[in-house]
């Protein structure tokens, strides 16, 4: 199959080994990755914070950009969340029902999506010996509804100590522009978050969202505690100890 290798603005100035773990997952998995050019943001930050006009232009671009592919992959459950639940809504904003169209026919999926629902699989051959928690982020969790997936991968991989996060389901306290304009709760929604995380004795806590994790990696970091922060998708591509 061919795929359509969506890579989330924020990933691709600060984090960008995990589009590379995508593509090297998939291509292991025997699947051809292209990456189109000129790929910019999906505008889901515009819309959340009320730049509707600019979040519907975005939105037309990555819809003409992506029209016609026969699956849409992107490593960040908010970018896939955007387009799948506020792209209908900014088109019903904006009236413009071109845009409507055009967002219906884009099949896009958050990595674990396409994984187990369409490609059907859970074991993706990798390896990776340690001890690793899960955090579901809320876009993962609530607006795309992947459940268990992230999961059932996880516990396919060799060597891999998975541990139960306590509280799995606070969130972390990012929320975009929540964790600047209300910085004070943001600040104690991740330290609880962090408290979780370092009481699993974990080496690592991985989620599906690069945004988490960069607030928990930072929370990590000011404590020193040892726990690396990894997209999901670096721990699928994994082939070996790192």
């Amino acid at each position: 199959m061919r795929v359509a290798l969506s890579v989330a603005c924020f990933d691709d100035a600060l984090f960008p080994d995990t589009g590379k773990a995508v593509t090297a997952l998939l291509e292991r998995l025997g699947h051809e990755v292209e990456y189109p050019p000129g790929q910019t943001c999906c505008g889901q930050v515009h819309w959340t914070t009320g730049y509707h006009r600019e979040a519907a232009a975005l939105a037309r671009a990555y819809a003409a950009l992506f029209e016609g592919a026969a699956a849409v992959v992107a490593p960040s459950a908010s970018c896939a969340a955007a387009v799948r639940d506020s792209y209908p809504r900014l088109a019903r904003a904006a009236r413009d029902p071109a845009l409507a169209r055009a967002a219906e026919g884009l099949a896009v999926y958050e990595l674990t999506e396409f994984l187990v629902d369409v490609l059907g699989v859970t074991d993706v051959g990798a390896y990776f010996p340690h001890r690793v928690t899960y955090h579901p982020s809320c876009q993962a969790a609530r607006v795309l509804g992947v459940g268990d997936r992230p999961l059932r991968l996880l516990r396919a991989v060799r060597g891999l100590d998975l541990v139960e996060l306590p509280a799995a389901g606070e969130c972390c306290g990012f929320g975009g522009a929540f964790a600047m304009k209300n910085s004070d709760v943001s600040v104690a929604m991740v330290a609880d978050k962090v408290r979780h995380v370092r009481d699993t004795g974990a080496d690592v806590v991985c989620a599906v969202d690069n945004s988490c994790l960069a607030h928990i990696g930072g929370a990590l970091s000011r404590l020193r505690g040892g726990v690396r922060t990894m997209h999901l998708a670096e721990i699928l591509a994994a082939t070996g100890p790192a």
